[in-house]
């Protein structure tokens, strides 16, 4: 039975012991995985493997389309989490930028039948069509945030804003997609509630072991009609977020 120590594991404790030195500081871009191949005489997927165990340590930040970086010390380890119901742009982009993190999002639409409990949190009947999206949110490539979205197809059916995250308002603010409907939304109605994370939510945020979270059912409406437009719910890491709610009067 060979002991020897997997290549990607090797390379990867190569570049720990160069951060940890100090050899490539915090912010520093860090080689390509093709530099990183060529010099270990490895595979792509060796130097990609090693990568994404780093990541996973949080000593290196992957940004989509930019390479590796040194994460900085200026990365947020807590996230405040506000209410931005005028911005056009993500909410969650937005507020992980403005803390120094880059907020990203993996997403997945599907047209389904509204269960009784959306239904009733939709104020439509059981059965009628729905746009489910799954989203995982992540601050610097980790995952701090998961939410399930229900929208009424009767709404959005015939629009650009149908599918949430495809088309010209692809990735913008529920108030901002409804807007192009002409539907003016109040401030959401949320319910939060601090428990455990189940096994399923504790693997999608990595959370080892498996902690608290915020969970948060959260609907919009109308604000001319009263009727409910969209309806989620949101899992937050408890040890990443904290939320604050209302404004602090100006002239302080």
């Amino acid at each position: 039975m060979s002991t020897e120590t997997p290549l990607y594991l090797q390379v990867a404790e190569a570049l720990r012991a160069r951060i940890e030195s100090g050899e490539l500081p915090p912010g520093t871009r860090l080689p390509s995985v093709a530099e990183i191949s060529a010099e270990h005489g490895c595979s792509n997927s060796v130097a990609t493997r090693a990568y994404r165990l780093l990541v996973d340590d949080g000593l290196v930040v992957s940004r989509h389309g930019a390479g590796h970086y040194v994460r900085s010390s200026e990365t947020p380890e807590l996230l405040v989490r506000r209410h931005r119901r005028r911005s056009e742009d993500s909410p969650f982009a937005q507020g992980a930028a403005e803390q120094g993190a880059e907020g990203t999002w993996r997403h997945e639409s599907t047209t389904e039948q509204a269960t009784e409990t959306v239904a009733v949190r939709l104020g439509i009947a059981p059965g009628d069509a729905v746009m489910h999206t799954s989203y995982v949110y992540l601050a610097d490539d980790r995952p701090v945030q998961l939410a399930e979205s229900w929208e009424p197809l009767a709404l959005t059916g015939q629009s650009l804003v149908a599918l949430p995250e495809v088309g010209p308002y692809a990735g913008v603010g529920v108030a901002a997609r409804m807007r192009v409907l002409g539907v003016e939304v109040r401030e959401p109605v949320e319910r939060v509630q601090s428990r455990m994370a189940t096994r399923a939510e504790a693997q999608a945020l990595a959370m080892t072991p498996p902690g608290p979270v915020l969970a948060i059912e959260r609907t919009y409406h109308d604000q001319a009609s009263g009727r409910p437009v969209e309806t989620a719910d949101v899992v937050m890491r408890g040890d990443r977020w904290v939320a604050i709610y209302g404004q602090e009067p100006t002239g302080r």
